[in-house]
């Protein structure tokens, strides 16, 4: 069944957890970015095959030519070590198709694992200490992430507040300059009883 053909479009957490346990150089946050050079792909497998594939020969770039160059690497080691991954997967990865990408780990994770995702799915384990560790990572994650958005929202709040004081001045400044100069008091006490 191809990723395009029903595949849930997230990522089953035994995947997760085992992506955390790589300590990759960063962890993909979106998958379809992430994964669509091959960097993080070339990374995965570097951990299983330190001898066959170096990170270091891979760019970490958004550019079309990056990805290519990536996946070619990349294929020419799948076929060296007799494994195979989907073209239509890998295609739909480079070019960031909904539910490639995850269909894309979750392949690499049974090839390289031995362990189908379903039958992960089936099981029901008790969280380890492991799983408590990178959750508490996660939450510390999402407070930080949290606090940005909060800076974000009380700085974008704060422009706000600038723009309409700014522009309260502007009035102010527009209405003195409307103010009649013969020194006639009626004038001031209209423009002041306009001002309540």
């Amino acid at each position: 069944m191809s990723y395009s053909q029903g595949h849930k479009t997230g990522v089953d957490r035994e995947v997760i957890k085992w992506l955390q346990d790589l300590e990759l150089s960063f962890h993909p946050r979106n998958l379809r970015r992430d994964l669509s050079n091959g960097y993080l792909v070339a990374e995965i497998f570097s951990r299983y095959y330190p001898h066959d594939i170096s990170v270091y020969s891979f760019h970490n770039g958004v550019s079309f030519s990056s990805k290519q160059k990536n996946w070619s690497r990349i294929q020419k080691f799948l076929k060296k070590k007799n494994l195979e991954l989907s073209k239509e997967v890998i295609y739909g990865s480079i070019h960031c198709e909904p539910g490639a990408a995850e269909q894309l780990v979750q392949d690499i994770y049974e090839m390289l694992t031995n362990q189908n995702v379903t039958d992960v799915q089936g099981q029901q384990s008790q969280p380890s200490s492991l799983t408590h560790s990178t959750s508490s990572r996660s939450f510390g994650n999402n407070l930080v992430a949290a606090g940005i958005m909060a800076e974000s929202d009380v700085s974008s709040d704060q422009r706000r507040a600038q723009i309409s004081r700014g522009e309260r001045e502007l009035e102010h400044t527009a209405a003195d300059r409307s103010l009649p100069t013969g020194g006639s008091l009626m004038g001031h006490q209209v423009f002041l009883s306009l001002l309540d």
